[in-house]
């Protein structure tokens, strides 16, 4: 029976005065190599999908001040209206 693999090893190459820094951070804040790109890439990711809300909020508001949608009345009578 196979076992499902749950982890895959990732290279990645850097500047060597970067992989020093990112060396020097792992050891300062106790983690391995592994664990601090795992959790930097975490926090990336939940930076970008921030970022990706904020823009889908500003698109909204644009579209809802461009069709005078102000209020929550507003929001109902427009979604309403077409059913």
């Amino acid at each position: 029976m196979k076992t499902k693999k749950t982890r895959a090893a990732v290279t990645i190459s850097m500047p060597q005065d970067m992989a020093e820094e990112y060396d020097k951070l792992a050891k300062r804040l106790a983690k391995n190599r592994s664990i601090l790109f795992r959790e930097m890439f975490l926090a990336y990711k939940r930076q970008e999908l921030k970022n990706e809300f904020r823009e889908l909020q500003a698109y909204g508001t644009a579209v809802a001040k461009k069709r005078r949608v102000l209020t929550e009345s507003d929001v109902e009578k427009l979604v309403f209206e077409g059913r």
